[in-house]
């Protein structure tokens, strides 16, 4: 695992993202680019059309040229590595790919992205290895909508994972001064630092909607003194007016307690941050926990002025599947 994988893949199915149009499909489906999950291997399994594959795969090109797909990024972000997998793909995996990206709004159709839309490189052809997460770091510099990933000459994809930092567009909220989840995933909210999380990823605490079993929440082991904790990155700064805090599906699990505290840090490192100096303000006070249920505070969250990041701190230990931080921005970021 490369240092970008911990980012969020933004063209996740979860959080929206689609395969939207290929040039070619023949032998396997464009969508099982985005399949949750590892590519798997079904022995001696055919189709109509030749061997069953886990992944997209084309038809042998028998004129120049080469193979396209277009993928609409479930949250549009900056992109920082690309992992284009070739599970299984053992003598049918491409030569080498490229991937290209594009800012459009709205959702228009997909012929008229692939034809009208101004793209710009993220990877230049690069050689890809067959049966192999081939891993890329990138630098892309500009915000990515959409994605399309090209194939030389033709061949078979098991998975395309784009991994990087979410970039909403805040124009509506700052016009309107609306409340918003100021550490939602979506938001571009980020978790860079939990004290364990042995059970559940720390970054499911600000995934979209409710949590869907246990393990689609954050959860730490059994731990002796001390209590566990969590460090959000808000997507803006910004005050904090309403929390909420689920602990859906942990009944015999969920934490006795709880408590949230801010700071005003902007570009600070994730170790001034938990180092024991951190002027960290109490934003609620400890609190009791009920098993499987959906908290919510208002009255009790204190005014504490904007902030860049919140710690949930959770005693002693156990877990957490949502936390929410309604607020309104200090100053938008630049979109």
């Amino acid at each position: 695992m490369t240092d970008f994988e911990d980012l969020v893949d933004l063209a996740s199915e979860r959080l929206g993202g689609a395969v939207l149009l290929a040039n070619d499909e023949f032998f396997a489906p464009k969508e099982a680019l985005l399949k949750p999950g590892a590519a798997e291997w079904r022995e001696h399994e055919y189709t109509e059309r030749g061997k069953w594959m886990d992944g997209w795969e084309t038809r042998r090109r028998r004129e120049p040229g080469h193979d396209w797909c277009i993928v609409r990024l479930g949250l549009p972000g900056m992109v920082r590595g690309l992992v284009v997998d070739t599970a299984f793909f053992r003598g049918n995996f491409p030569e080498s790919c490229s991937v290209e990206g594009c800012d459009v709004s709205g959702a228009p159709d997909p012929r008229q992205i692939a034809d009208e839309a101004e793209w710009f490189q993220i990877l230049p052809l690069s050689p890809l290895q067959g049966n192999t997460a081939n891993r890329f770091a990138v630098t892309a510099d500009r915000r990515v909508t959409h994605l399309r990933l090209n194939i030389h000459p033709d061949g078979g994809v098991a998975r395309l994972r784009v991994h990087g930092w979410s970039q909403p567009t805040w124009t509506r909220f700052a016009l309107g001064g609306g409340e918003v989840d100021l550490a939602a995933l979506e938001n571009g909210g980020w978790v860079p630092a939990c004290s364990d999380m042995f059970f559940g990823h720390r970054q499911n605490l600000i995934l979209p909607g409710r949590s869907r079993f246990m393990g689609d929440g954050w959860e730490t082991r059994r731990r002796g003194p001390g209590h566990d904790w969590s460090i959000v990155r808000l997507g803006a700064p910004g005050a904090i007016h309403r929390v909420e805090l689920d602990t859906d599906w942990f009944m015999g699990n969920a934490p006795g307690r709880a408590s949230l505290e801010g700071i005003h840090a902007p570009g600070t490192e994730v170790e001034e941050l938990t180092a024991n100096g951190a002027r960290w303000m109490p934003l609620l006070d400890e609190t009791r926990l009920q098993p499987h249920t959906r908290h919510r505070w208002e009255d009790e969250v204190r005014p504490i002025g904007p902030i860049t990041h919140a710690r949930l701190n959770i005693f002693p230990d156990g877990g957490v599947a949502r936390l929410r931080l309604w607020g309104t921005l200090a100053s938008p970021p630049a979109s």
